[in-house]
C-alpha cells in the first residue's frame, strides 16, 4: 500500500488517499519501468493548479499530482539503473497524464530519468525541482544565445517565485548583473538582493500595455509572467538581446509586433523542462550540481509533508509562497 493524493475525476480537488499501488501503477512507466520509493517531491504553481481542480494541467483521471520526484530505485526494466540508485525526474508528463510525485511510490519511465548528482542531496534536489531545472535551462539559453556577464543588466520576472528565486541565484553566481522585478518590494527586497539581485523594479513597469519599441534597457531577460509584461521586455531587450519565456502567470498572450525582432534582432525562445531531452536534462542537473549556492537555496525553501499539500495549494495559487516548497514523503 501507498499514501498518495489523487485527482479523481475532471474539476475534482485531490484526496490524500491509501492505494495499493501495484494495481494503480499496474500500466504506467512504459516499456522499460523504474519503480521508486518516493523520498521528495515539490509543490509548484502548476501542481497547485492540478490539485485544485483548476483547468490546462491533469489530461487522464484518476491521477497523481506532482511534477517533480526525487527517488530511489526499487526495482528496473532498464539497464541504465539499478535498485539503490537516486534519481531526479523533473515533468516528462508527470503530475499531468502520467502520476507524479505526491506519493510514497511511482512507476516512471526511464527516457527522463537522471541520477541525482554528486554534491546535492535528495531534500535539495527537490528544492531545486522543475523551478530550478527550468531557472537553469533558461540561464543556459541566454548562454547559447551570446548574453554573457558584463553584457549589461538581465532581468527576472517574478521574482520571488520558485523560478526566479533560482535564476536570480544562478545569474548572480555567473556574474550577471540581475535586476528583480516583483511586486512585493517592500516585503522582499531583502530577500531578493540576498539571493544577488543588484536592484529591484516594481512589476507594475511592465505590466501595463506600451509602445512596440522603447528604449533599450536589458541584455536580456528570463521571463515568468507572459501577456503585456514580455511584450514589453522584447521593446526594451537591446539589439542582439535575448529573452527567455517559462511561465504565463499575467496570461498566455503576447501583444507585441514584429519590430524587435526585425529592427532589433531580438530573440525570444522558451524554457520546456516538460519536453527537454535528455541531454540538455544532465546538462542542467550537472551546472546546477556544480554552480548553485546551496546556502542561497536553503534561504529559499520550506518543507511541509503530504498532508499539508492541499492546504499549501491554496496558498501557491494566491501568491502567497515565495521560493520553493519541498515535500518530505516521510513526514
Amino acid at each position: 500500500m501507498a499514501k498518495a493524493i489523487v485527482v479523481t475525476d475532471k474539476g475534482a480537488q485531490g484526496r490524500l488517499l491509501d492505494i495499493d499501488d501495484e494495481e494503480f501503477f499496474e500500466n504506467t512507466g512504459g516499456e522499460h519501468p523504474v519503480d521508486l520509493d518516493v523520498l521528495y517531491s515539490s509543490l509548484n504553481f502548476k501542481d497547485g493548479l492540478a490539485l485544485l481542480g483548476r483547468p490546462g494541467v491533469v489530461r487522464e483521471w484518476p491521477l497523481v499530482p506532482g511534477i517533480d520526484i526525487v527517488g530511489r530505485v526499487t526495482a528496473s526494466a532498464s539497464d541504465r539503473f539499478e535498485p539503490g540508485d537516486l534519481v531526479v525526474l523533473n515533468g516528462d508528463g508527470i503530475g499531468e497524464h502520467r502520476h507524479g510525485g505526491f506519493a510514497t511510490r511511482a512507476r516512471v519511465r526511464p527516457d527522463a530519468l537522471v541520477p541525482l548528482p554528486n554534491g546535492i542531496s535528495p531534500a535539495q534536489a527537490a528544492a531545486i525541482g522543475t523551478a530550478g531545472f527550468t531557472a537553469m535551462i533558461a540561464a543556459l539559453a541566454l548562454q547559447d544565445n551570446g548574453v554573457l556577464p558584463g553584457a549589461g543588466e538581465v532581468v527576472v520576472t517574478g521574482a520571488a517565485g520558485g523560478v526566479g528565486s533560482v535564476a536570480i541565484a544562478l545569474l548572480a553566481g555567473r556574474g550577471y548583473s540581475v535586476v528583480a522585478s516583483t511586486g512585493r518590494a517592500e516585503e522582499q527586497g531583502d530577500y531578493l538582493k540576498s539571493l544577488g539581485a543588484a536592484r529591484l523594479i516594481d512589476r507594475s513597469v511592465l505590466a501595463e500595455p506600451g509602445r512596440p519599441l522603447q528604449s533599450q534597457t536589458w541584455a536580456g531577460a528570463i521571463d515568468s509572467v507572459g501577456s503585456h509584461t514580455l511584450a514589453n521586455l522584447l521593446a526594451q531587450t537591446n539589439y542582439g538581446g535575448t529573452v527567455v519565456a517559462c511561465g504565463l502567470a499575467q496570461g498566455g498572450d503576447l501583444p507585441t509586433s514584429v519590430m524587435p525582432f526585425i529592427l532589433r534582432s531580438v530573440t525570444l525562445t522558451g524554457a520546456n523542462s516538460v519536453e527537454a531531452p535528455l541531454a540538455l536534462r544532465e546538462r542542467a542537473w550537472t551546472d546546477l550540481a556544480a554552480e548553485l549556492d546551496l546556502d542561497a537555496l536553503a534561504t529559499m525553501t520550506t518543507t511541509i509533508g503530504l498532508d499539508q499539500v492541499l492546504d499549501a495549494a491554496d496558498r501557491i495559487l494566491a501568491g502567497e509562497v515565495r521560493g520553493r516548497t519541498v515535500v518530505d514523503l516521510s513526514l
